[in-house]
């Protein structure tokens, strides 16, 4: 888990399941490649309080970190992001008035407070439209959809980009790793998971 705390390159990926949302987090080498697993993620299901928890491997024995909502079943929860033994290393929050035009959320950690947006306003008011076709849920998203996290002095702390592929990649960085890699996947994930809410 030290490689994630410190890592400054990753890749997030949706694994298809039928009944849960499973993710893998994978380093990533020089020319972007997916490399060694880092973690792999699951969301609970039917819980009334949103929760992902993140494993050492595949069979998801033991779990190394986790982000969980503080409300139950709210648009405009705070989730925190918890170290194996419970501990809080961060929070984030879904700013639901101005996601109404553009995805924003607020990062809260030791040192960083960080709004992050989607980069494209275009592509944002675009998904929103894709969303009202019939049976678009069927099928990938033919968009792009970009985030940066800049603190309060201006400075990117984090990005997450979806990359072109049938099922849900991101290529993730947290530049000068200012941000705890596991806060950064937690918050990656979350830009997925909870994307919709």
């Amino acid at each position: 888990m030290e490689a994630l705390q410190r890592i400054e390159r990753f890749a997030v990926a949706q694994k298809i399941t039928m009944m849960v949302n499973r993710y893998e987090i994978r380093a990533v080498d020089s020319q972007g490649r997916p490399g060694g697993l880092l973690a792999v993620a699951q969301q609970k299901r039917m819980t009334f309080k949103e929760e992902v928890t993140f494993y050492s491997d595949e069979s998801r024995h033991t779990p190394v970190f986790s982000f969980k909502a503080r409300q139950r079943l709210d648009v405009g929860a705070t989730y925190d992001v918890l170290d194996a033994q419970g501990n809080v290393l961060a929070g984030f929050r879904k700013d639901f008035g101005r996601s109404l035009m553009r995805s924003t959320w607020h990062l809260d950690a030791p040192g960083v407070h960080a709004v992050g947006r989607e980069r494209s306003a275009g592509v944002a008011v675009a998904r929103r439209v894709w969303d009202l076709v019939p049976f678009a849920e069927s099928f990938p998203a033919p968009f792009l959809v970009h985030f940066n996290f800049v603190d309060e002095s201006g400075q990117v702390v984090m990005t997450s980009r979806r990359g072109r592929s049938l099922r849900d990649r991101y290529d993730v960085t947290v530049p000068g790793s200012s941000l705890d890699g596991r806060v950064a996947a937690a918050m990656a994930v979350a830009l997925d998971a909870l994307q919709a809410r």
